[in-house]
């Protein structure tokens, strides 16, 4: 029987990376660098300061890395403020709502920083449907490995054949199989290139797994 669900966020609750775009590249308005698109694409997966560590020694930049990381995340944040293109995806506050409503515990388990799980979730006011939230960025391993989802389901309280994880990426996907939990993957347009082939269901609208059809996925 269907008890937790543990979500994913970039990708399934919001999609971030429009924001990153903007803060990457006014990062490199503000040291003066032109980085083709073509170029920008191959730093997705990296974290921050692997890409400025990159940037610095490809432009020779006479600054830290660390400093080309605090400047991004200076607009990153404001971007969290004031662009109104951050936006949840369509549907997947309703389903939140209906989930909690009938009583099912939901877990985040993201690997975003808490920083930003936090930031998301103050803006669009999650918490209190929200039983717990993981990042991470705090764990030993990130995914592939299950170590997230396996976290996110004790935090939930139930064993894992009660629990759905939500996921967009190959990634994320991996490590709730690894994890032994079913799988619901995402297919959103924000996805791209993603493999959903080891996910239990694929979907492309949360409209597919309302708490009416969630709750006998578990049986079938």
């Amino acid at each position: 029987m269907l008890k937790a669900v543990l979500f994913d966020m970039d990708g399934v609750i919001v999609d971030t990376e429009p924001l990153h775009h903007k803060a990457y590249h006014g990062m490199f308005d503000s040291v003066n660098i032109d980085v083709s698109e073509e170029h920008y694409q191959t730093f997705t997966g990296q974290s921050t300061i692997n890409v400025c560590k990159h940037l610095c020694e490809h432009f020779s930049i006479p600054k830290k890395p660390e400093e080309l990381v605090q400047i991004k995340r200076h607009i990153f944040k404001d971007l969290f403020v004031n662009d109104s293109g951050l936006q949840m995806l369509d549907g997947v506050y309703e389903l939140i709502k209906e989930y909690h409503d009938n009583g099912l515990t939901l877990v985040l388990a993201s690997s975003a920083s808490m920083q930003t799980i936090n930031s998301v979730f103050n803006r669009f006011e999650l918490d209190q449907y929200f039983k717990g939230k993981l990042s991470g960025a705090d764990l030993k391993a990130s995914k592939p490995h299950p170590e997230i989802f396996i976290k996110a389901a004790q935090t939930a309280g139930f064993n894992k054949e009660n629990c759905i994880v939500i996921e967009d990426s190959t990634n994320g996907i991996q490590a709730a199989n690894f994890a032994g939990i079913y799988c619901v993957g995402f297919k959103s347009p924000h996805s791209k290139n993603q493999d959903y082939s080891k996910a239990n269901k694929v979907i492309s609208h949360f409209s597919e797994i309302s708490y009416d059809k969630a709750k006998n996925l578990l049986m079938l």
